[in-house]
Formats: C-alpha cells, structure tokens, sequence
C-alpha cells in the first residue's frame, strides 16, 4: 500500500513579502539557502510527531526558518515535570493540550506560518493519510510502539522520516527514507525490545538540555532536505554523547532481509495489532511472552485487594526517597529498590505483598528478585503510582 509518491509541495513557490524578506534575512544571506530556498521552506509541509521533549526544540526552529506549514499530532496534556525538558510550554499551560499550547507559542514566534493541529494524535487508522498530507515527518516520540508506527506509515506514504531519540545523555538522530534508496528504522531496529528491558525516561531520567541538542539536529536536517542542500542523514546514524561532548556517525545499509523495506518484506500494511506492544513490562492480563510468569495488578485491583484485606496485604513502595517526598500512598512501606536485598529480613513473608514503583520497570524486577527468594505472593503493580495518581487519586502530585 505505498501511495502519495510525490510531494505536496505547490509547483508555483510562494512569493514572499517585505516583511517576510526581512524575517528571514539571515537565511536570505546564504547562498545554498536564497530567496528561492527561502519561498521553499514557505511552500513546504512538515510534520511534527510528538510536541515533547524533541517536538519542542525541533518546531520552534522549523516555525523560525519559516517552514509554512506546521503540522503538530500528539495527544497528551502538559504535565509540571515535562517543563524540565519541553521548552515549547510555560507554567501556565500545565492542563492545557500540548498542541494548543505549542502552537500559541509557535504562532507567536512567526505570524507568518500556519500551523495544523491533531489532538488524537497518530493512529494505526489515520498515520499514512496524515502522512500523505506532508512533505516530511519528524519524529519526537518517545515509545516504541509509535516508532514503529510512524516509520511503517512514512514508508507507504513514501515520506521521509526524520528520527531522533534520547536515552540518559545520549541522543541519535537520523532520516528514514527508502523511497530513495536508504534503510528504514526497522532495518536498523527490525523488532522492538521486550518488555520491562528498556527503561522509559519516566524510569530512567533524562538530561533535559539534550533535547534541545537532539531535536534541533532534527530540525536541522528537515530543512536542508526541503531545500535540497548538504548531505542528508540518509544512511547514517548520528550519535551523540553529552557527558564527554562526542559526537560520531555510524553508516548504516538498507537490510535486505527488513520485514518492511526489504526484498521479500511481509509486512505490507499498517495493522493496528502490531504496533499494541510497550517498552516497559505488560499490564495485567496481557500477554508478556518470556515475563508472563511475573504475576500483575491493576491499580483498581491494587487498591481493591488493599481494602480487602486490611493487615493481610502490604503495598511495599520501591522508588528512590526524593520520589517518595514528591509523592506517596498512604499506608505504603518504603523500601527503595536498591536496598532491598540487604534488608530481605524485614519483609514479612506471611502477607501478600504489592510492590509499586514510577511506572511498573523497576517494581517488576523487584517481584522478580523476590520470587528467587521464595516470597510465596508477590504481585507487580502494573503502571505504578503514575497510573494510581491518574486512575484512583487525581488530586496527588506526578512528576
């Protein structure tokens, strides 16, 4: 299902006006870049997947070039812990609609661009439609399931697909297009991790200001590629390490062997069940393949069983101290993760025990550990005090 092969860019550019012409004066300056790259970047559409972390450096640069159109899909409300990284909202948007809120910035930074708004997001059932809509897609997403689904949709609406990603202090950035000739995100990655191996940014932290470093690269190789100028990332992975300030690029081949842009692929349209996999471990009742053993409660269940019985179950709280300051249960023990096995003793072996965390990742390798020890009812609470402030006590604090 490959459609849309050309671009949406109009065969006539734009004429730009005075007050354009001084905006973007710098760039006029340029001799790759000139009045007619600059009616380019006016004509353009480009895509942002995700107004977080990298959508926000990534399309405050995109609306200061003068990209024309700014398309912004993402589905999530600010929350007071994404201003440490996610400079595109203020203290004020908390609440708010990333999207609206972005876009009331973006707007005020150049009246001259349009932006396009789309509160559901990406979908299985929209992504090469709204794809097919834009001349490039950047990709600011921070899960593995939507990877996946934006680079399969960008591949069948032949779109290219700029890619970045921060773990810890390190970033990569890249741009996806076989529809030329270069590898896809699956021919670098063909399947996701399991479950519960990677740690989300939520579980693992995130150094904010390499956002700004990561999705401003982005930014970057969206516009040389809509003017047509430089080399591309096509075919190479930038990676970046903020800690000792190094930065290299790994060449990178189209596999031919790749489920989706490969020779033989068999992975031929966009189906809404494969991309319904986490990064981090798998809620109750769900299938977890090789962690099926590892036995799982919902918050609801968690709290159920809690009242239930009174004295008989123990919610043990395994985060760091700092976490417990911003939040915690009432009646919860603290126990922090990495004392566990030198106070085994203090835990009773009698009482059903539920062991929480941020999100479910480290709780769950808690429960595993302590199974190994013979604690004979050990249960992981699935989405951790993050889904119990959204789901039972929407008044607690999240970070």
């Amino acid at each position: 299902m490959q459609v849309n092969s050309v671009s949406v860019m109009p065969a006539v550019l734009p004429t730009l006006s005075p007050a354009e012409l001084s905006r973007y004066s710098r760039h006029v300056l340029l001799d790759e870049v000139g009045v007619e790259g600059q009616r380019k970047l006016a004509a353009a559409r480009v895509l942002v997947v995700g107004v977080g972390g990298l959508g926000s450096p990534a399309a405050l640069y995109l609306a200061a070039a003068g990209v024309g159109t700014l398309g912004l899909a993402d589905l999530d409300q600010v929350e007071e812990h994404n201003l440490q990284r996610q400079i595109l909202h203020d203290t004020p948007a908390i609440g708010r609609p990333k999207v609206e809120s972005a876009a009331q910035r973006l707007t005020a930074l150049n009246p001259h661009i349009r932006v396009q708004l789309h509160r559901d997001g990406v979908t299985p059932g929209n992504a090469v439609a709204l794809f097919s809509a834009y001349d490039l897609i950047v990709d600011g997403t921070d899960n593995f399931s939507t990877r996946y689904l934006n680079n399969d949709a960008a591949f069948f609406a032949r779109r290219p697909l700029v890619y970045g990603s921060i773990f810890k202090f390190e970033g990569q950035v890249s741009v996806f297009d076989p529809s030329r000739g270069g590898p896809c995100y699956r021919c670098l990655f063909p399947e996701p991790p399991p479950p519960g191996s990677v740690p989300t940014c939520g579980e693992a932290g995130v150094f904010g200001a390499l956002c700004g470093v990561i999705g401003s690269l982005q930014a970057m190789e969206a516009i040389k590629y809509l003017l047509g100028i430089g080399q591309p990332l096509r075919g190479r992975l930038l990676v970046f390490d903020a800690l000792v300030q190094q930065i290299h690029a790994l060449n990178l081949r189209r596999d031919v062997h790749c489920p989706l842009c490969g020779n033989e692929p068999h992975i031929r349209k966009i189906d809404a069940a494969a991309y319904d996999f986490r990064c981090t471990a798998p809620a109750a009742g769900g299938t977890g393949h090789d962690h099926e053993e590892i036995p799982e409660i919902s918050v609801e269940g968690a709290r159920r069983l809690l009242e239930a019985q009174a004295g008989r179950a123990l919610l043990l709280d395994v985060r760091e101290p700092y976490e417990e300051q911003i939040c915690r249960i009432e009646g919860s023990r603290h126990l922090p993760m990495r004392a566990i096995a030198g106070r085994l003793g203090e835990l009773p072996r009698d009482r059903h025990i539920l062991v929480l965390c941020h999100h479910g990742g480290r709780s769950r390798q808690v429960v595993e550990y302590l199974r190994t020890q013979g604690f004979p009812a050990v249960s992981n609470v699935a989405g951790g005090i993050d889904a119990w402030a959204e789901r039972i006590d929407p008044q607690m604090r999240r970070y």
